[in-house]
């Protein structure tokens, strides 16, 4: 219940944005509360690992956000308004020396504790993506109070170390373009790497394959194709994939090694609401097919298809490419043929796959 409402207001924030808005600076954008639609994320998130029986405290983790800003109004003096910079380079101090907010160190800045919104502003140590948010939520605060009556962007770093800094917008150049913050940027990193990396990947049902993309390995899984080098390593990735199809099969959409399914859907569904890439179509439509929804799975395939078609881009010679192409053809015909035989007929466990909250350990 808790990640269906989590899910909705997500998808109330971003509807409010247009394909203009998405590219503006996330501390000129004013259509969608980033800062909440984060924390959504974050809720999801967390309902559905943790089952609790306690939804995730937005509205208290905003009301973090909003000490923070008045926190500098007690900070600020008059003598921060002597410049623009000034006041900006005022701004920083108070929120990384002050308020102790640091980097996290690049091996973890691709955890979710780095990228988790609530868990940033409990420990004060986050990626640069969470960072720039805090940094432009303060912004906007000021200037909704009056303290902030010129234009600013935040400067996103893209080396392992730097800090997001504000500057004056009039004062930028064209060599700053590429690290303006933007709304989609932000949407992007912190849904896309918390989600594709962390969820997606880590708990993709079909953990073992020759094939680096997770697409090919459950299109292999499907048409039950061995094709690992070497009979020891073949045999056990063939029993894992069995395995995790056998699970599935019983409704356990939780598996240690296996993956977890449900949560591999949910990143799949909030990639394709943030329209990122068409291929994350394509590959829901092969998790529901694992699942038994035959007519979605086609649907999302042919959308797939769809898109990719009116994108008019150059054919690809990336041979993984060429191999994942040649999965969907062959996904479309056995879908086409499961039509005719059983006029989608659904299976038993589709209700208890998709439909039960317990862990069916």
């Amino acid at each position: 219940f808790f990640e269906q409402e989590a899910r909705k207001s997500f998808v109330s924030q971003i509807k409010k944005l247009s394909d203009i808005e998405r590219e503006t600076s996330i501390c000129i954008n004013r259509c969608v509360d980033l800062g909440r639609t984060s924390l959504f994320i974050a809720a999801e998130d967390d309902s559905l690992v943790s089952h609790s029986s306690v939804p995730l405290p937005v509205d208290a983790f905003l009301e973090r956000l909003d000490d923070l800003s008045m926190g500098y109004c007690s900070h600020y003096n008059s003598a921060c308004r002597s410049s623009r910079e000034n006041f900006l380079e005022s701004l920083e101090k108070y929120l990384y020396v002050k308020k102790g907010f640091r980097r996290s160190t690049a091996n973890n800045q691709a955890e979710p504790q780095a990228l988790d919104l609530h868990s940033v502003l409990t420990h004060r140590s986050g990626s640069a993506v969470m960072l720039s948010l805090i940094h432009s939520e303060i912004l906007k605060m000021l200037r909704l109070w009056g303290l902030l009556d010129f234009d600013v962007e935040i400067f996103f770093p893209h080396d392992p170390h730097g800090l997001p800094r504000a500057y004056d917008k009039q004062k930028s150049k064209e060599s700053d373009q590429p690290h303006i913050m933007t709304v989609q940027m932000l949407l992007e990193e912190v849904t896309s790497i918390l989600i594709l990396r962390n969820l997606k990947d880590a708990f993709w049902p079909f953990q073992h394959g020759a094939a680096d993309s997770l697409f090919l390995r459950a299109a292999n899984a499907a048409n039950r194709i061995d094709k690992f080098n070497g009979f020891e390593d073949s045999g056990y990735r063939l029993a894992s994939t069995k395995a995790a199809q056998r699970k599935l099969d019983r409704g356990v959409w939780t598996s240690v090694h296996f993956g977890d399914m449900r949560r591999a859907l949910s990143a799949c569904e909030r990639l394709i609401l943030l329209r990122t890439d068409p291929k994350e179509m394509r590959d829901y439509s092969i998790l529901l097919y694992h699942c038994g929804l035959y007519e979605q799975a086609l649907k999302f395939l042919k959308l797939y298809q769809d898109m990719k078609s009116s994108s008019a881009q150059n054919p690809s010679t990336d041979p993984v490419s060429n191999l994942e192409e040649d999965a969907v053809k062959k996904l479309i015909v056995r879908l086409n043929l499961i039509a005719m035989e059983e006029g989608w007929t659904r299976p038993w466990y589709v209700r208890n796959y998709l439909g039960n909250n317990s862990e069916p350990w």
